[in-house]
């Protein structure tokens, strides 16, 4: 048995594809990015029903019902993982359950991107199926027991998300809705709308690009709908940009977002913005502000 190395020109040719997760408040047009997408390339997951905005959009969609029914697709489109039982969700026995409800996986070929809207409607799905099962009930008393459902809340969802992720030749765009909130410093913070708190806090380790979708005014001082990618950036936006092609503010544009992304990189030049460290001197934390500072 050879062991599996892969040489750097063949890693440098592979395409991965991107897992991004696109956050905004409701109304600002993240379902209206499909319009900026290849529809004969992308299949549209619809979780929330709310396509009428892309009601004139040409290309494939999906609505699953149930998180059951979705954990299948997730199973038929990323295929078994070969370090799980057959107990496991994601197994092998589970694939070929899949495969006999949807049919050959080559009918997924032609798709390029996988546009699923949204992690708010998901989350709200999976609930709803956890308090169905027996963890989500008291062994003493049998009655409900919220953590419990939480707690499996939790591992399903991310169960999913990362099997999404090792999805290879494929982009993966999540869309969720960014809410806005003040904590108890009396501070503006932002975090997206996920039922319970592990799937929004471990969200950001398990895609590659982490935007959000916001209206900031122009040099004349008009809002305009950009696309905030970088992680230091003055308005407090969850954002993170793993590939470093992406500058702090982009054009609202997925397609070509994508497109930057994905473009070849120019092996004979050092690393970009990943490299690129601060000269300037860190303030010290005993340093004493003054006005004007």
């Amino acid at each position: 048995m050879t062991f599996p190395i892969i040489p750097a020109e063949q890693r440098q040719q592979d395409d991965k594809g991107v897992k991004a997760v696109l956050l905004g408040p409701s109304g600002v047009g993240k379902t209206s990015q499909l319009w900026t997408l290849p529809p004969d390339k992308t299949l549209f997951i619809d979780l929330e029903a709310g396509d009428l905005a892309v009601q004139g959009w040409t290309g494939d969609v999906l609505r699953p019902r149930t998180w059951p029914e979705f954990r299948m697709l997730v199973e038929f489109i990323g295929g078994p993982n070969p370090a799980l039982n057959e107990r496991q969700p994601f197994c092998q026995a589970h694939f070929d359950q899949a495969c006999q409800n949807f049919g050959d996986p080559a009918v997924l070929d032609k798709y390029e991107i996988f546009f699923i809207d949204s992690l708010t409607a998901l989350a709200r799905l999976c609930f709803a199926w956890c308090q169905t099962q027996d963890e989500a009930k008291s062994e003493k008393t049998g009655k409900p027991d919220t953590r419990g459902a939480y707690g499996l809340l939790g591992r399903e969802m991310i169960a999913a998300l990362n099997h999404l992720q090792h999805v290879r030749g494929k982009s993966v765009i999540f869309v969720g809705i960014l809410e806005e909130k003040v904590d108890d410093f009396n501070r503006r913070i932002f975090q997206p709308q996920i039922e319970g708190s592990r799937t929004g806090l471990e969200l950001p380790g398990i895609v590659d690009e982490v935007i959000t979708m916001a209206s900031l005014p122009d040099e004349q001082g008009q809002l305009q709908r950009s696309f905030v990618c970088q992680t230091l950036n003055p308005w407090g936006f969850p954002a993170k940009d793993r590939s470093g092609r992406l500058n702090q503010t982009e054009p609202a544009h997925l397609g070509q977002l994508l497109q930057k992304i994905n473009q070849p990189r120019d092996t004979r030049q050092p690393a970009g913005r990943q490299l690129q460290y601060a000269t300037s001197t860190p303030m010290q934390p005993n340093t004493t502000i003054t006005q004007g500072q």
